[in-house]
């Protein structure tokens, strides 16, 4: 049966749609040995579809991992930037997509995975699934702060967040640990709100996304998901 290779790629874990769609844009995709356009149709029982060359597994194996980004550490794979990456961390040759990206200099809960279908689901903004972190503000926040922080913030370019769950963990000496839930993954969105509110975030660490915990993984390593966390997180994304 055809079906739009973007899909299939997707499917087979080279990352989301909108990714997959990038790569045959590129002219990188070939099927029957034929370079294709953005739209083409291909069967992946019959037609041998290429990237780079290189044949795209038609069954490659699912694999699923929960990973514990350090601070100073990118989140995603950058052959061309000289700094430190997860996938340092996690060498698999399979085309691992990072679901749940964390700012350069944060920390905590990032999935690899090759389920294309579950990452877009996990990534894509109009599903608004839950990712849970834990902050720390520099200020103790008041009443008024966290109601804003809660019904959404107008950031500095006129974009209004979401609604958010917020509420204080404990108070510091000079400030406080907040619990933060987040429907959304704006650029920097957590330290670019509360700088909006007068909290400056000194701290972020993500303990959560959607069902799978960070737990008591420490930075720097990492673990694949057990068979009833796999099912659980797809039955969570709709595709169970």
């Amino acid at each position: 049966m055809e079906e739009r290779v973007q899909k299939i790629l997707s499917r087979a874990g080279y990352g989301s749609r909108r990714a997959c769609e990038a790569l045959i844009e590129a002219g990188r995709v070939t099927v029957n040995g034929k370079k294709i356009k953005l739209g083409d149709q291909a069967d992946p029982k019959s037609d041998e579809i290429r990237l780079d060359g290189i044949p795209v597994g038609k069954a490659e194996k699912k694999v699923y991992i929960a990973v514990h980004k350090p601070k100073n550490m990118l989140s995603l794979d950058a052959p061309d930037d000289p700094r430190p990456s997860i996938f340092d961390i996690v060498k698999d040759q399979r085309h691992l997509y990072p679901v749940g990206r964390l700012d350069f200099d944060s920390e905590g809960l990032v999935l690899l995975t090759n389920d294309g279908e579950l990452a877009n689901r996990l990534t894509h903004p109009r599903y608004e699934h839950d990712k849970e972190y834990e902050v720390r503000v520099t200020k103790r926040p008041d009443d008024e702060q966290l109601a804003i922080w809660r019904r959404g913030v107008v950031l500095e370019d006129g974009y209004r967040t979401l609604p958010a769950d917020v509420e204080v963990l404990k108070m510091t000496k000079n400030g406080a640990w907040l619990k933060v839930i987040l429907r959304e993954g704006k650029n920097r969105q957590i330290r670019r709100m509360g700088y909006r509110i007068g909290l400056p975030v000194r701290q972020i660490r993500r303990v959560r996304i959607g069902p799978v915990e960070l737990g008591k993984l420490q930075p720097g390593n990492f673990r694949y998901l057990k068979p009833d966390e796999v099912q659980t997180l797809r039955k969570y994304a709709g595709l169970e």
